[in-house]
């Protein structure tokens, strides 16, 4: 039911309870600096500093400025404290600027709020991941040694993978695809208090690559519990991790070409899609297990950037896996008389993000302010 409290009422509620953390939330999930939003908001960056970390509360008049210039409602401020997560793992640091990854781990934060309110209406799968760590030097296992456990832990018999993002739902990880504000990162995934995230890139609208991504962030988030996040090591181990639970070495080998010549490449198109991995994944996986030496690859390299596949690469299947675990809550909510402004009327998240998160398809553009906060 929609909050039906007077605007001062809510002002008053929210600057009672205002929690600064919340603040710090919703200034990086619009991708502001402190500075940036204080001009916002003509005040002072110390007095933004203040709020956020709790040693001064602003008042009813600033809340409902800061409200405006957020683009949320002002009793998203009186809320609890965010949810705790991890940091997310990047496949970058070092491209990825700071204002980028505060605005990531915000959106990652608002999906873990999100999959905890929907989940109290609606009942999701337990999050049931293997643990299984590999550290930098794979001393004790390797990430081809921890994706066959996990195979095995999931039950996933030979051959290829039907469906990975539906896999991991059932394991409960939560599956989202970002927000049109970080589409310059990559896929990238983290542990929440309640269960894992993995957020996908919306503009990157290749079947394949989407495929090996999930696989990836699956991955990071069996063996690297305590691993620096972006880190190189982590990332490769992540790549090998994702190329054996996608494309098991025993199974494929004896079906990978020592080079592209002849009819090497039709050999792998088909083997692209039974496998349902890319091309360049394919070539990786060659030279990755010495089938194909390094010359080969490299002009297979050649010949692809050639033939403009680097970029985009030819393909049957053209349409993405969609997640389903919130859009389906969603789903059950409207089929019950809940709409978006009703069941997010309590906590002040905005509709529009709200939606963005609990959609089956990816959203290409950023919410108008209409849509970004609550009637």
């Amino acid at each position: 039911m929609a909050d039906v409290r007077r605007p001062s009422q809510t002002l008053a509620a929210a600057a009672s309870f205002f929690n600064g953390e919340r603040l710090t939330m919703a200034r990086q999930l619009k991708g502001l600096k402190k500075s940036h939003l204080a001009t916002l908001i003509e005040m002072s960056p110390a007095s933004v500093t203040a709020w956020e970390s709790g040693a001064k509360q602003p008042n009813r008049a600033t809340v409902a400025k800061l409200a405006l210039a957020l683009q949320v409602e002002p009793q998203f401020f009186g809320g609890g404290a965010p949810p705790k997560t991890d940091k997310p793992n990047f496949r970058s640091l070092r491209s990825t600027p700071q204002i980028a990854q505060d605005e990531a781990e915000a959106y990652g934060r608002f999906v873990a709020e999100i999959a905890g309110m929907l989940e109290n209406a609606v009942e999701f799968p337990e999050a049931l991941l293997p643990d299984i760590p590999v550290d930098p030097d794979e001393r004790s296992m390797t990430p081809e040694e921890a994706a066959r456990e996990a195979r095995e832990f999931f039950g996933v018999g030979p051959g290829p993978l039907q469906h990975v993002v539906r896999l991991v739902e059932r394991n409960g990880v939560v599956v989202v695809f970002s927000e049109p504000g970080v589409a310059s990162i990559d896929a990238y995934s983290l542990h929440s208090a309640t269960r894992p995230i993995i957020v996908l890139n919306p503009v990157k609208d290749d079947y394949y690559r989407q495929r090996f991504d999930v696989a990836h962030e699956l991955g990071h988030l069996i063996m690297h519990h305590d691993a620096e996040p972006g880190g190189k090591v982590a990332e490769e181990q992540a790549n090998r991790f994702a190329s054996e639970f996608l494309t098991p070495a025993e199974e494929i080998a004896p079906s990978l070409p020592a080079s592209t010549a002849g009819k090497a490449w039709a050999q792998l198109a088909e083997l692209k899609e039974y496998w349902g991995v890319s091309l360049a994944a394919l070539l990786y996986r060659a030279r990755a297990l010495g089938i194909m030496n390094d010359v080969s690859y490299r002009n297979a390299v050649i010949r692809m950037s050639q033939n403009g596949w680097r970029r985009s690469e030819p393909g049957r299947i053209s349409s993405l896996e969609m997640p389903s675990m919130l859009p389906r809550a969603r789903e059950v909510l409207h089929e019950a008389g809940v709409d978006e402004a009703s069941f997010l009327a309590g906590s002040g998240l905005p509709v529009g993000l709200y939606a963005i998160a609990a959609s089956r398809v990816p959203t290409s553009t950023s919410p108008s302010p209409e849509e970004s906060s609550t009637a």
